[in-house]
């Protein structure tokens, strides 16, 4: 065991506890980073770790090794923990080798906004954490400026949305909303065009100019956006399908809508 490393050895240890605790979301500010990806990302990104733990039989891993060395050079109190530990600490039906608590990101909204074409994404009532994790990271690989996570939206900083974004969240600004109104209301007086998503009855994204500074909104599983939100819009779009389907994924939406957002504004770019 590496020295200045304590043992954990007990599931019932409270730092244990404490885990469990910011996994379920009951720990205000803090995120759990669960495996050596998202701990390595976070200390990338500048996130304020506060505490770390990995499996004792990982700790001479050469992809964990690393890790500890650089959390110890941070000061970041870290300790070792026996596998049957690890299972108690890490959500996983396998355990990761290292996880860690962080502090949550602070909710750049103004980065959002700070691009010289802002391209936003505004989702709603995307409840399943694997979908918001996969928009978040669609987000970021198209160049999207901002996502805002409105309405009972699953929380993007939540440990399976985090795992699904595979670290993209910790990078990119993602807000919190609770009415989708005032997110839409924010973009538009913020000299976005706002244009919702419609699995029918709008025109096609890909006659759409998607160049200027824009608002895309999508909806989640099931019911989308509401009526009254698509007629409030300045644009609506629909993806074209073959039938007999009707609707896609919320995720593979956004990144139909933000890589033809990507491919007009690329053009723009290199175009003679």
């Amino acid at each position: 065991m590496p020295l200045g490393k304590s043992l954990l050895t007990s599931r019932r240890n409270p730092v244990v506890a404490r885990y469990r605790d910011v996994a379920h979301g009951d720990a205000d500010g803090l995120v759990l980073l669960d495996g050596p990806h998202l701990v390595a990302d976070a200390l990338a990104a500048g996130i304020a770790i506060e505490h770390a733990v990995a499996a004792s039989t990982a700790a001479d891993d050469p992809e964990i090794r690393p890790l500890l060395t650089q959390l110890s050079a941070r000061g970041i109190d870290t300790a070792l923990a026996a596998s049957a530990v690890m299972a108690g600490v890490s959500p996983l039906r396998s355990p990761s080798a290292i996880v860690a608590i962080a502090r949550r990101p602070d909710p750049d909204i103004e980065r959002s906004y700070g691009a010289p074409s802002p391209l936003l994404l505004i989702v709603n009532d995307i409840q399943d954490p694997g979908n918001m994790g996969a928009i978040v990271r669609v987000a970021e690989a198209a160049g999207v400026s901002g996502v805002f996570a409105a309405g009972v939206s699953a929380d993007p900083y939540g440990w399976k949305a985090l795992r699904g974004s595979m670290g993209s969240a910790l990078r990119l600004p993602v807000s919190r909303v609770d009415d989708i109104e005032r997110a839409v209301a924010d973009a538009r007086a913020r000299g976005c065009r706002v244009i919702a998503t419609a699995p029918r009855g709008g025109r096609s994204v890909f006659d759409v100019d998607l160049r200027p500074p824009t608002a895309v909104l999508i909806g989640g599983e099931g019911q989308g956006l509401s009526p009254a939100l698509i007629a409030s819009a300045d644009e609506r779009i629909t993806i074209p399908m073959q039938a007999p389907v009707e609707s896609l994924n919320a995720a593979v939406t956004a990144a139909i809508v933000v890589y033809e957002a990507r491919r007009q504004r690329t053009q723009m770019h290199t175009a003679p």
